[in-house]
């Protein structure tokens, strides 16, 4: 007879056994579903022997890190913020397709230098099975480490984590995917910290207007902004897109532009067009 699909009871059976197994673990914890279910059940196993560590650097967006620390403080979970500044990188600041794999290697050098306190602590991320479709160099940078994915292990989707996170009574297991802030900027076009401040002032304008799933893409003088395909017609309500417009130009964008195809994920990846023959 065919195998039975595991039932979500038996992956999360799985994912506990898997921290019951350590001592103790350092959990790169970016407050996003995914890093946020490994310290719920990681700290549900092993209480104090958990700590959240959150990277604070220009890369990541402030409003992402209130929130990583509220859903800390919800699960009751140990959290230490550590500074780094991905900008000294210039591996990193070329924005190249290796781009994540030089902040990853940063990330976890730093989580090496804390784990010498903890010396029995397991490194562990929020990888989950569908992050490895994608040629991610951030996961490369993982292996190399000797970083665990305990969602792989489990067999974890994230169609699946997002459920688990409801079960578990997560507050953010609605949350929109976060990126950090220099997926807005084309590759190979240098990353400053002017860029990524500016880019997330423009995202500030955005989340106030109440969108909630939008990026705003750098393409030089033009901000190009995407939102969820049901949010497209919302921007254009009344005075919003004027508004919106106004107070993106504020922050030195010439021209502010909404993408009809809406919000995708890499985003801006894209490889420039070919100029026709």
């Amino acid at each position: 007879a065919a195998m039975q699909p595991l039932s979500l009871e038996h992956k999360l059976h799985h994912l506990r056994q898997i921290f019951a197994a350590m001592d103790s673990v350092l959990v790169a914890y970016s407050g996003g579903i995914d890093s946020t279910v490994v310290l719920k059940v990681a700290y549900d196993q092993l209480g104090d022997s958990v700590v959240g560590v959150t990277a604070i650097s220009p890369t990541f967006p402030a409003v992402e890190l209130d929130s990583a620390t509220r859903v800390a403080k919800e699960i009751g979970a140990r959290h230490e913020l550590v500074q780094t500044d991905q900008l000294k990188i210039s591996a990193f600041t070329e924005n190249d397709a290796n781009r994540c794999f030089h902040c990853k290697t940063d990330l976890y050098q730093l989580l090496g230098k804390l784990r010498e306190t903890h010396a029995t602590a397991v490194i562990v991320d929020g990888t989950n099975l569908d992050d490895l479709g994608d040629d991610r160099p951030g996961i490369k940078a993982a292996r190399e480490w000797g970083v665990r994915s305990p969602l792989v292990e489990a067999n974890l989707s994230k169609a699946e984590i997002r459920s688990l996170a409801k079960d578990l009574g997560l507050s953010n297991w609605d949350k929109p995917a976060a990126a950090c802030l220099s997926s807005r900027i084309p590759r190979g076009i240098t990353i400053t910290r002017e860029k990524l401040s500016r880019v997330e002032l423009a995202e500030e304008v955005l989340f106030a207007e109440g969108f909630r799933h939008c990026r705003v893409r750098d393409h030089g003088e033009i901000a190009r902004i995407e939102v969820s395909q049901d949010e497209l017609i919302r921007i254009l309500e009344g005075e919003r897109g004027t508004r919106i417009s106004r107070r993106v130009k504020e922050l030195g964008f010439r021209f502010v532009t909404l993408d009809l195809e809406g919000y995708r994920p890499g985003g801006v990846s894209i490889d420039p067009p070919r100029p026709a023959k």
